[in-house]
């Protein structure tokens, strides 16, 4: 089981894509920017939005990791009496 777990983690890892996601304010920020010249503005708020989205998840993980922690403790204490 943790050698499946690992393939799938280095897999997920491993073989990352670059994703650009935008709103449709956003988009139009950029393009409104872009028009005038101003053309960094665009990588900083894909990456903002990537940040945003990935944080729920990871959130979500780590309150994953400690339930299971704390379940494994609990099972572990009952088997011991």
């Amino acid at each position: 089981m943790k050698l499946k777990s690992g393939l799938l983690i280095i897999f997920f890892f491993g073989f990352q894509i670059a994703t650009w996601a935008q709103c449709a304010m956003c988009r139009a920020s950029v393009e409104n920017n872009v028009s005038n010249g101003d053309t960094t503005i665009g990588a900083g708020l894909n990456t903002g939005i990537l940040y945003l989205f990935a944080m729920p998840y990871l959130i979500a993980l780590v309150i994953g990791i400690l339930w299971y922690r704390a379940a494994k403790k609990r099972k572990s204490k009952i088997a011991i009496r």
